[in-house]
């Protein structure tokens, strides 16, 4: 198949390689001025978890090919920042670039905002389960088996089963959850519980020896538990039905103390999780995640302490180096 990155991102770059050696053709729309910084050969550290539920160690080389404009592809795969879909999107029109777009994306928007901001373009919500870092032409990457998708019944795309194609040929499970948007905003309200947690001092500046500092304590841990039980009032108070997420929630009623010792063994255990813990390290999309709970907690008037004491230590750290 055809598939479209779009810019070089982590997300997007780590799931090309995997495209690109199942056999497709993997081409990276970027920006005119961009062009001369981009390096068409990336040294690719990954920790592969699609056959190993350890994690596979592999060192590799990804070829970069660039897209050109007036091109359609089979699938347009985007991974930014809420804030920038909409002007994502305008580089694809503007480009004349078309095809079945894959949402990759953390969002707090609604449903009806994401529709206004993809205008013209069919598209289906997916979330990755991978995530890395990028440093000059080497990614160090972490990729699971599985991403989470949207059911065939609730995506706009025609072509579905091609999409399912695509994710089996590079040996990419998918797991359906009942409804994507308000999947992806208990997945924020998780980790704003948890990053709230691992900066409870209010320093956020090393968000890896943050990570690393939470995973080895289980009192920490349980911490985290309890300011996760926090935020996901706040999506119950958007109108989420918390019954249908079962699975997702499972672990954060389970006693705080005895959940605190259960992750910390399952992070010892999971070099694959682990790891991912380790290398999301950007600062800014951790914020917007912790801001998004904290600015709808408090429209809502929601009693959560715990969040909001630790996040008000953030806050204030934030615009003392401001």
């Amino acid at each position: 198949m055809k598939i479209c990155i779009l810019g070089l991102g982590v997300i997007g770059t780590t799931y090309g390689y995997a495209f690109q050696k199942a056999g497709h053709q993997v081409e990276h729309l970027v920006r005119e001025n961009k062009k001369q910084d981009v390096s068409l050969k990336l040294d690719i550290t990954i920790l592969d978890g699609r056959y190993d539920n350890k994690g596979e160690e592999k060192t590799d080389i990804y070829t970069v090919k660039l897209a050109k404009p007036d091109t359609s592809y089979d699938f347009i795969f985007l991974s930014v920042a809420s804030g920038r879909i909409k002007d994502a999107i305008e580089t694809l029109s503007k480009n004349n670039v078309t095809g079945s777009l894959v949402l990759f994306c953390n969002f707090w928007n609604r449903r009806e905002e994401i529709e206004e901001m993809t205008g013209n373009y069919k598209y289906i919500i997916g979330f990755p389960t991978a995530g890395g870092n990028m440093m000059g032409q080497k990614l160090n990457c972490v990729l699971f088996d599985h991403i989470m998708l949207e059911s065939e019944e609730k995506a706009m795309i025609s072509n579905y089963k091609d999409l399912e194609g695509l994710l089996k040929s590079a040996d990419i499970k998918t797991e359906i959850p009942y409804d994507m948007v308000e999947w992806i905003w208990i997945h924020m309200a998780i980790n704003a519980g948890v990053t709230s947690t691992a900066a409870r001092e209010g320093n956020i500046d090393d968000p890896k020896q943050l990570a690393i500092d939470l995973m080895k304590d289980s009192r920490a841990l349980a911490i985290a538990v309890k300011s996760i039980r926090e935020t996901v009032k706040v999506v119950k108070a958007r109108g989420v039905n918390l019954g249908l997420y079962k699975n997702e929630l499972l672990p954060y009623r389970v006693p705080s103390a005895i959940a605190g010792i259960i992750m910390k063994q399952m992070f010892s255990g999971n070099e694959l999780t682990s790891r991912i813990m380790t290398l999301h390290n950007d600062i800014n999309d951790i914020m917007y995640t912790c801001r998004s709970i904290y600015k709808t907690g408090k429209e809502k008037k929601l009693d959560l302490p715990l969040f909001y004491s630790n996040m008000d230590k953030i806050f204030r750290q934030l615009d003392s180096d401001s």
